[in-house]
């Protein structure tokens, strides 16, 4: 058997889902594939040449856990706990060309096949959307994670998702035609503790002084106008990340009335969207970098018609929208010091006939 998932970007939303607000994201044409078969024992091992690694384990349920963040052990605990028996060893090859650690779900893209891999093997029938809810589940609500859900749904159900998770979690997929990204790589590592402990504490904690005081307020509905009244009993961060993330929703709310149609589509707006949450995303959240503005800006100069970061921020990757000579684009960010690919929209998680790698 042999299955692969994409990695994936955040179109408009970033540091909005832990909010309750929407995301559109994309999954993107770099992808993790996992191929095996079945063994004779009940060991279950793990070769992942990419990073020299081995990982092996019994399967005697309920599986402990011996380190932090034990995904593959937690994927089959959730399965087994839903009534699902896996009785046999397993022997898996893991590869894959998604940026590591650098906000492009590498992580949620390797769990999503190995979910999708245990559901082929056993014949357990799960539709993409299931496949990112149980990997949801084993990443995140198995270890009390604090992220949001974009990062499974995205990079199982694929394409270009609009994602709602209030009042219950809610997926639209747009089937539109984008053009060329091109995905740029800064090489620094990201530092997501630090980035949540402003951007997420700090907008919960101003929330919290609001709700004090109004706790009707909602955060999808209230225009600027309607926080004005809160501003004195918020700290100025507070309040700048407040208005920041009114205008985000409000970016997002326009690029999801020209993916449904709603409105006129340009590849033109869209870059223009993208530069307008890149600003708040650097200058109000502050989780770009100097480097990865330096890659943005030489991008719309060789020709992008937008460019944003990508991910928590801190570090990691940006990306380009640039349906134009992108091995411009390519060159620019490679100039600046970054590692660049040319991607696409590309498929959710999936089984494949023949081996993506070697």
């Amino acid at each position: 058997m042999i299955v692969s998932t994409p990695g994936r970007i955040c179109l408009f939303g970033e540091h909005q889902d832990y909010l309750g607000l929407p995301v559109i994201a994309a999954a993107i044409s770099k992808r993790i594939q996992m191929k095996g078969q079945f063994r004779s024992d009940k060991t279950v091992r793990f070769s992942l040449p990419d990073i020299d690694s081995v990982e092996e384990f019994e399967l005697d349920f309920p599986l402990v856990y011996t380190k932090e963040r034990d995904y593959f052990k937690s994927v089959c605990n959730v399965l087994h706990r839903k009534g699902h028996s896996l009785n046999k060893g397993l022997e898996i090859e893991v590869r894959g060309n998604i940026p590591i650690n650098s906000g492009t779900s590498s992580s949620s893209a390797m769990l999503a096949s190995w979910v999708k891999f245990l559901c082929e093997m056993y014949q357990i029938p799960a539709t993409q959307k299931e496949i990112g809810e149980i990997t949801y589940e084993a990443e995140v609500l198995e270890f009390t994670e604090p992220g949001g859900m974009m990062d499974q749904y995205s990079t199982a159900v694929g394409n270009v998702i609009y994602l709602e998770s209030k009042p219950k979690i809610s997926i639209e997929t747009y089937a539109r035609d984008l053009g060329t990204f091109v995905l740029g790589d800064s090489l620094e590592a990201k530092d997501t503790l630090k980035i949540l402990a402003h951007v997420k504490f700090g907008m919960l904690s101003g929330l919290e002084k609001i709700q004090e005081v109004n706790p009707d307020f909602d955060l999808e509905k209230a225009s600027l106008e309607d926080c004005l009244t809160y501003q004195p009993i918020l700290t100025a961060d507070e309040w700048i990340l407040l208005q920041a993330n009114i205008s985000d929703r409000d970016i997002l709310l326009e690029a999801k009335g020209m993916f449904e149609g709603k409105s006129e589509w340009s590849d033109e707006k869209l870059g223009d969207l993208l530069n307008r949450h890149q600003v708040n995303l650097r200058e109000h959240k502050k989780i770009s970098t100097s480097k990865i503005d330096r890659m943005i800006k030489s991008s719309l100069d060789a020709g992008a018609l937008g460019a944003k970061i990508n991910g928590s921020g801190g570090g990691g990757c940006m990306f380009a929208y640039a349906p134009n000579h992108p091995e411009k684009v390519v060159e620019a960010i490679e100039k600046e010091g970054g590692k660049a690919y040319i991607i696409r929209v590309d498929e959710g998680t999936k089984e494949e006939k023949e081996s993506l790698f070697y």
